[in-house]
C-alpha cells in the first residue's frame, strides 16, 4: 500500500487473469459442462469480482479520482468522467454475468453465454488499457507523496490491512 498506483496496475493483472479464466470456463462448459473444475472456477471469478474488483472500482472512486480533481482539475475531469461511466457499464455487465457464475458454483445451471463474457471483458479490458495508458500516467505526474500516501492508507482500510 506504500505504492498505490503499482497495486492499480497489479490489480489489472489479476482482473486480466479472470477475464482469461471466464473465457477457458466458457470452452471447458462446452466440452465439459459444470463438472468440479468449472464450479471452481466460477467461485474464483466470484470472489474476485464481488470483492477485490468492487475494492478496485472504489480505491479509484473515492479516492484516487478526488485527488486528480483536486490536484490538476483541468487535465482530469474528462478522463474521470469517462471512467466513472465505464465503472457504471462495468458493474452492470457484471451483474448480468454473476447470475449465471453464480448458478454454475451452485451447480443449479451448466452454461455460460459466451457473449455476455465478451462484453464483460471487451469492457474491463479497454477500461484497463484507457488507465494505464492515461489515468495512472496522469496520477504519477501530478500526485504528490502526502497524498499517494492518504491513498494507499485508505486502499489498506478498505481491504482491512493494519499499516
Amino acid at each position: 500500500f506504500d505504492h498505490p498506483l503499482e497495486m492499480l496496475a497489479a490489480c489489472h493483472e489479476r482482473i486480466e487473469d479472470r477475464c482469461d479464466l471466464l473465457h477457458r470456463l466458457v470452452e471447458h462448459l462446452a466440452q465439459n459442462g459444470p463438472d468440479t473444475q468449472a464450479r471452481q472456477a466460477a467461485a474464483s471469478v466470484l470472489r474476485y469480482f464481488d470483492t477485490a474488483g468492487e475494492h478496485h472500482h472504489e480505491d479509484e472512486e473515492r479516492n484516487l479520482f478526488p485527488a486528480l480533481l483536486e490536484t490538476d482539475p483541468h487535465a482530469a475531469a474528462a478522463l474521470v468522467q469517462s471512467l466513472c461511466a465505464d465503472h457504471v457499464e462495468m458493474r452492470k455487465a457484471w451483474q448480468s454475468l454473476r447470475g449465471a457464475l453464480a448458478g454454475l458454483e451452485a451447480g443449479t445451471a451448466s452454461t455460460l453465454e459466451a457473449e455476455d463474457v465478451k462484453r464483460f471483458t471487451a469492457l474491463y479490458r479497454a477500461h484497463i488499457q484507457r488507465e494505464e495508458a492515461q489515468l495512472l500516467p496522469l496520477a504519477q505526474r501530478v500526485l504528490g507523496a502526502e497524498t499517494m500516501a492518504a491513498i494507499g492508507g485508505a486502499m489498506a482500510q478498505r481491504r482491512g490491512v493494519a499499516r
